[in-house]
């Protein structure tokens, strides 16, 4: 009777250690950049957003099926680790690595507009998503987040939180060649 009982006072204690080993075990071993997303392989989600700059074309799910890979980045002005990427943004740009759209998030436009004045604008689009919806429907949870894209309109890769130094060598160009290397379907 003795053992049992205490056994029933220690089960509570092993549960918490069991769970707070594994908590402890994704902080220090895990890799939060890495979270998978139900998205990979399937097309993007359909839209159609206004653009940012007046007079601009609109920016849609048809930009993404041209043919040719291209890349889509999210981002808001009010988003620090946005502004520390946009350097390498620019790079992609200047490289020439492949189209480059954005996605402005949850931003007023005016503010989105001048983020751009002030640093440079790297886009070949940008459509508005001001509600959020439409980085819902990609399965945004956070800015910034670039997605890769094959020429058929099929998410290929995505990137969690700002690009560093090191990510367009080792994980965009990457992903950039998987997706020309993708056959198209239909």
């Amino acid at each position: 009777m003795v053992n049992r009982t205490r056994i029933l006072v220690l089960l509570p204690v092993l549960v918490f250690l069991g769970i707070a080993g594994a908590f402890l075990w994704g902080l220090y071993f895990g890799n939060a950049r890495e979270v998978p997303s139900a998205l990979i392989g399937r097309p993007a989600p359909q839209f159609d957003l206004a653009p940012l700059a007046e007079g601009a074309e609109r920016f849609a799910t048809a930009d993404l099926m041209q043919g040719e890979a291209s890349i889509v980045n999210v981002w808001a002005s009010w988003c620090v680790p946005c502004r520390a990427e946009h350097e390498l943004l620019m790079e992609i740009r200047e490289r020439g690595l492949a189209p480059l759209y954005g996605l402005n998030y949850k931003n007023d436009p005016e503010d989105a507009r001048a983020f751009l004045d002030e640093l440079g604008d790297p886009f070949d689009k940008v459509g508005v998503d001001r509600n959020g919806r439409t980085g819902i429907d990609w399965g945004v949870y956070g800015v910034p987040e670039t997605f890769v894209v094959d020429g058929a309109g099929r998410i290929v890769y995505k990137h969690i939180g700002p690009l560093v130094p090191g990510d367009i060598e080792g994980k965009i160009l990457p992903a950039l060649e998987k997706a020309r290397a993708t056959p198209p379907q239909g």
